[in-house]
């Protein structure tokens, strides 16, 4: 018989960075992992902002960013507003910076859902690449028959599938989000 398991590990993995990529995207709300993607130039190399700095949510409209070294706040600011898909005007103080959130307009509601959409792309073409494997790892698995062969094809259709619509589904509970105003 043919074994899925490491196919549905692959499947999983797609699921959990799509989930991680979701997570990123704005939904009109301050959220502190709306800056995971941000990259800061500190002590000489690029590295994420939560490992220089403390972000959290003060209220629905504004994230405060509270370095770790106070000497990084600058480039903290201008990484924070260097990153366009953002869209944010961070302010500092010299001890912390101000993110506010500016409420979304219709428009942009549709453009974040349009990004958002071309994840899902992204995720599905990854399910189908590793259906493709597993597909040719069964035409060329020499010792199983026909029947075993169609029932094993059958299987990796049927757990790209399931992948797919949880995929979907956490699209449409993102998109949902992000339409409601």
């Amino acid at each position: 018989m043919f074994d899925t398991k490491e196919d549905r590990k692959k499947m999983e993995s797609v699921v959990e960075r799509f989930d991680n990529e979701m997570k990123k995207i704005r939904t009109g709300r301050a959220h502190p992992d709306m800056l995971a993607g941000v990259k800061v130039e500190a002590y000489g190399q690029l590295t994420p902002l939560n490992q220089v700095a403390n972000i959290t949510a003060a209220d629905a409209t504004l994230l405060i960013v509270t370095p770790f070294d106070p000497t990084n706040l600058k480039s903290i600011s201008e990484a924070i507003r260097g990153d366009q898909s953002l869209g944010l005007n961070p302010a500092d103080d010299g001890r912390v910076i101000r993110v506010p959130i500016p409420a979304l307009t219709e428009e942009r509601r549709k453009e974040i859902v349009k990004q958002a959409s071309a994840k899902v792309e992204e995720a599905k073409v990854a399910f189908r690449n590793i259906r493709e494997d597993a597909r040719k790892a069964v035409k060329i698995a020499a010792e199983m028959g026909e029947d075993v062969k169609k029932r094993a094809e059958k299987e990796i259709d049927e757990l790209t599938k399931e992948f797919s619509d949880k995929v979907d589904a956490a699209f449409k509970d993102k998109s949902d989000e992000i339409m409601k105003i």
